[in-house]
């Protein structure tokens, strides 16, 4: 089937072009001429190994590819080659729909362990093995540099791979040309880290010293005064109540908050003391002054906190903003709008308004669902609040742009990564059937790591909720809101909402 070949190593190459010239590799035009169907195997067979190679090199785009960073290898790609061989001579037609089953959710699908990667993959790979692939006028990835080659001799496949071009545009991915800035954002910030990691701690020049540096630190996040708030006064003001769950979300809040406070104000204490000799520099001090140093959050503090990638002062400075949003709920009762990166579990408030609607109308809260308004409105300026539901504002959008006007995703501009996106209305409904089409199901994230643990109450630590933006395609400069298959087109741009970005 294969020839045998000495391979030095395991690692994919790196490039569309390279996986694909790595993967022909091991075929002759023997192997070719014993398939009962050669032409079909052929045309399928290059579809296959150019969807693993795309699989492959996406991974470079971190989360923005990926939400998990999966190792698929070769095996994979045998294995499919095999179903390829055995169900093409089972069937008497192609059996598109089973081969992607097969390759999508058995092969492949089998590593996926997130389920908005499981989409993407599957998007991808019918993108691909569908009937159009048997002509030669089809191409497999836009930009028309990927065609579907001519089926020939394996020296004709060699000949056409070598003029595949060596860096491949994002868009062959699905992907935005903005992707290839985030992907060069992510290796610089990683060299960056192992720069930092290696600096000396003692400093041989005249400059300040490690100690020097991590007590003026030390001593400015300590001038913060960032204190607790008062869980007595905030429980007794907000009871607990049948009809107002709002409450208990904000007593749990001030109570995580609280936690997060008294650890980040004693270690500093417990640093600077440290720093002066009176007390033992333990090695989970010594590991925070590293940190501090490093312009990084002590894991002290992030064990305890919320999921975030910002450096330290940037972190600083959002927690103070949180503390100022829950300070204000506490001062002037309820918000209007919800500033929803300024909660610690969001999770909880989403479960929160749609209690309150279940409790107010006295129907099952399992019944209950989200329906999802984009409103023209920052979030901030909102005057009144909704008879059901909340407003919650102040996330920002990856991959895509947002057209106030049409209130439809577009393309997203150069350059620009992140958007800042609109208020939304978030309406409890009964029985509410999901839309037929017109709309991208867009995954909401804390961080832009977009992968996330689940812990203990089943809910992943990252993923926040599912919103149902408008999809829109820019053919002929019209909108066309109800494109089914151009919400695909997102999936592949892998859009997502965020309430927190990295700096």
């Amino acid at each position: 089937m294969w020839q045998n070949s000495v391979k030095m190593t395991n690692e994919p190459p790196r490039g569309v072009k390279a996986n694909l010239a790595a993967s022909f590799q091991d075929f002759t035009d023997a192997y070719f001429e014993k398939q009962p169907k050669e032409r079909e195997f052929k045309k399928l067979l290059y579809g296959t190994c150019f969807f693993h190679a795309l699989l492959q090199d996406r991974r470079k785009f971190g989360p923005l590819g990926f939400n998990i960073r999966y190792e698929f290898t070769t095996g994979d790609l045998k294995c499919c080659i095999l179903q390829l061989e055995n169900f093409l001579a089972r069937y008497e037609e192609v059996p598109y729909e089973v081969l992607v089953n097969l390759i999508g959710h058995i092969n492949y699908g089998g590593r996926i362990t997130d389920d908005w990667d499981r989409r993407m993959v599957l998007v991808m790979l019918k993108s691909i093995i569908k009937d159009s692939i048997m002509s030669d006028e089809t191409d497999l990835a836009p930009g028309g540099l990927y065609p579907s080659p001519r089926a020939g001799k394996l020296v004709d496949y060699q000949q056409a791979i070598t003029k595949l071009p060596i860096n491949p545009h994002p868009n062959i991915f699905g992907l935005h040309e903005n992707a290839d800035i985030a992907c060069a954002n992510n290796e610089t910030q990683e060299l960056c880290d192992i720069i930092l990691s290696l600096q000396p701690k003692v400093s041989s020049g005249g400059g300040k010293s490690r100690d020097d540096v991590v007590r003026e630190v030390a001593t400015a996040l300590t001038e913060r005064n960032i204190k607790p708030f008062n869980i007595v006064d905030v429980m007794e003001r907000y009871p607990l109540t049948y009809t107002e769950s709002m409450n208990t979300v904000l007593t749990q809040e001030v109570g995580r908050f609280n936690k997060l406070i008294k650890v980040f104000n004693r270690s500093l204490a417990d640093l600077l003391k440290a720093l002066k000799g009176l007390v033992v520099m333990s090695a989970e001090l010594d590991a925070m002054a590293t940190s501090l140093f490093t312009n990084a959050v002590p894991s002290m503090w992030s064990k305890v906190g919320y999921p975030s990638l910002k450096p330290l002062a940037a972190w600083v400075e959002d927690l103070v903003l949180r503390i100022a949003f829950i300070d204000k709920w506490i001062e002037q009762g309820t918000p209007v709008s919800y500033w929803l990166p300024g909660f610690f579990f969001p999770q909880a408030f989403l479960t929160g308004t749609l209690s309150n609607y279940a409790r107010k109308y006295e129907v099952a809260i399992d019944s209950v669902t989200f329906g999802f308004h984009v409103m023209q409105n920052r979030g901030d300026d909102i005057i009144q609040k909704p008879d059901d539901g909340c407003y919650i504002y102040g996330c920002f959008l990856e991959g895509a742009g947002w057209d106030p006007i049409e209130n439809v995703l577009i393309e997203s501009n150069p350059k620009e990564l992140f958007v800042p996106f609109p208020a939304i209305w978030l309406e409890p409904i009964v029985d509410r059937q999901p839309p037929s089409g017109g709309v991208y199901s867009c995954p909401m994230y804390k961080t832009l790591t977009r992968a996330g643990t689940l812990s203990t109450t089943g809910h992943s630590t990252n993923f926040v909720l599912m919103v149902e933006l408008p999809s829109a395609d820019a053919c002929e400069g019209q909108f066309h809101k109800y494109c089914e298959e151009f919400s695909c087109h997102w999936i592949k741009r892998a859009v997502a909402l965020f309430t927190s970005l990295n700096y």
